[in-house]
């Protein structure tokens, strides 16, 4: 009978730590907010933000985008609307132009950095009629029933938990409110999401899609959901699978 317990213990260790390396790691919430943990885990990789700017503004301009969006989106005087990442302000001064002084604008962003920014500008222009307020990836911080159109512009596909963050964005809306896409059909770790991905994701989570127009000439497509029915529990949601190229 062998005697030498130094080696076997050493084994034991050995084995040990090759059982606990096969043992897949879905479990391992760790890197989540907890409060986005009953929520299922996004199945798309997410590209790094190089700048919360999509193009330049002039450029932007040039081709007339903010204001074909929102025409597609139905927007005029008197609205309130969330211009969620909304980085230096492209969409939120000319929504603030737009709705006018009877109108609200609320711009949000998790960079406090670009929020700092845009307040200067928000002050440098004398923008009455605009909010600036911090979100989280998870988690807009919009107050419930409040806004006509909530703006999303090229941005989405950066929200890493998207689950979590559109069934908090829902109670913001005011009934008949929608929620505005701008994004485009590629995939999520080059900077878009696929807009099979992007309807999945909203209608696990209680929305419907109302429009969607693949737009060339604003660089990307646009779509636009309404909430329906009771949102589930988060528990209920089933995720989407992003699709294999």
């Amino acid at each position: 009978m062998s005697t030498d317990r130094p080696g076997r213990f050493a084994w034991l260790l050995l084995a040990t730590a090759v059982l606990a390396a096969c043992q897949p790691a879905a479990s391992d919430e760790s890197d989540r907010p907890e409060t986005a943990r009953t929520f299922p885990r996004a199945d798309r990789p997410v590209a790094g933000v190089v700048s919360n700017e999509f193009s330049n503004e002039e450029a932007r301009d040039d081709r007339n985008e903010a204001t074909k969006v929102m025409d597609l989106a139905g927007i005029t005087p008197g609205m309130t609307v969330a211009d969620i990442g909304a980085g230096n302000g492209y969409y939120t001064v000319r929504l603030a132009e737009r709705v006018g002084a009877e109108g609200r604008v609320l711009a949000q962003d998790i960079d406090d950095a670009a929020l700092k920014r845009l307040g200067m500008r928000v002050e440098r222009e004398r923008l009455d009629n605009v909010s600036i307020k911090p979100g989280d990836i998870d988690d807009p911080r919009l107050p419930e029933k409040s806004f006509d159109r909530i703006f999303m512009v090229h941005m989405y596909h950066e929200v890493t938990e998207p689950y979590a963050f559109i069934w908090r964005l829902r109670p913001a809306l005011k009934k008949g409110g929608q929620v505005i896409v701008v994004d485009v059909d590629r995939p999520t770790n080059r900077h878009g999401i696929p807009p099979k991905l992007l309807f999945c994701e909203f209608e696990a989570v209680g929305y419907k899609l109302v429009e969607f127009i693949e737009k060339p000439d604003i660089a990307g497509y646009f779509a636009r959901f309404e909430a329906v029915g009771p949102a589930l529990q988060p528990g209920r949601i089933r995720g989407c699978d992003q699709p294999r190229s």
